[in-house]
Parts: C-alpha cells; structure tokens; sequence
C-alpha cells in the first residue's frame, strides 16, 4: 500500500455520505440513519446520527450497541478519508467509554472520528460522541487491520 501524502484526492463529503447510502454498509447501519456533517481536515470527519425510537432501550437512553456500531462506522468513514479511497480493512479494536447516558428524547448524537495514526497494515483511531448540547458521553479508541 502506498502511504498518503498531502495531495492525495480524498472524498468529499458527499462522497463520503454516497458511501454510507451505498451498498458499503449492511442495512441494518443504513438504518442508523447516520449523515456526513463535515470533514474538517484529512482523516477527521463529524457526522450526526438521529435519535429514533428504535435505537431507545427501556431505561430511555440511546443503547450502546447503536452508539459503538455508529462509532465503528464513522472511524471506517475516517480511514477511507485519511487514505483517499475505501479499501478492504477489519475492526481489531474498538474500545469504548461510556461517560453519560444520552437521552432518548435528544434529537442527535454527534460523532467526531478521526485517524491518530495510519500504518502500511493498521491505522490508530478515536471517536467522540456527544450529545446535542455538546456533553461528552462516549469515547472509543480503535485499531484497524488494512488488508
């Protein structure tokens, strides 16, 4: 693999979007619903995921399942954005901290990926999710496995 430079042609924002509505992801992230917000520098990316009924547990909070498969894909999103293209990789790691709960009732969850490290094989990465008012609620560290 050839390692980016500064002038390497990334995807755009909607391209990134036309990823996530693509055939990329299977349905069921599809219907996380999550929307490209911006990418404001190489391998960092924010995209916000809309609360739905379906994502709620019965405590009233957004299920951390949802939140950790949300994070998951943005950090792929990141990566394909640090690199230039999409290209085959695997989840190794994906740590998570649940700092808040995020309320049911909250319009969005706001994610933040950004690549910390990128290799030849694995590529470093972090996520923040917050809440609509901006709160911390979750932190995951990821590892990748280019193949």
């Amino acid at each position: 693999m050839t390692a980016p430079t500064d002038d390497t042609p990334r995807p755009d924002v909607p391209a990134l979007q036309a990823l996530l509505d693509g055939d990329t992801f299977s349905a069921w992230v599809k219907a996380l619903a999550l929307r490209m917000v911006d990418a404001p520098a190489v391998g960092e990316l924010r995209l916000a995921m809309p609360v739905t009924p379906a994502l709620v547990h019965s405590g009233g909070v957004v299920c951390g399942q949802a939140l950790m498969a949300a994070a998951d894909t943005a950090m792929v999103l990141a990566i394909a954005h640090h690199l230039g293209r999409l290209q085959p990789m695997s989840t190794v790691q994906l740590q998570t901290s649940f700092l808040r709960p995020l309320a049911g009732d909250g319009p969005t969850v706001q994610l933040t990926a950004r690549v910390l490290r990128g290799g030849r094989r694995l590529v470093f990465g972090e996520i923040l999710l917050h809440d609509s008012a901006q709160r911390l609620a979750a932190h995951a560290t990821t590892t990748y496995a280019l193949l």
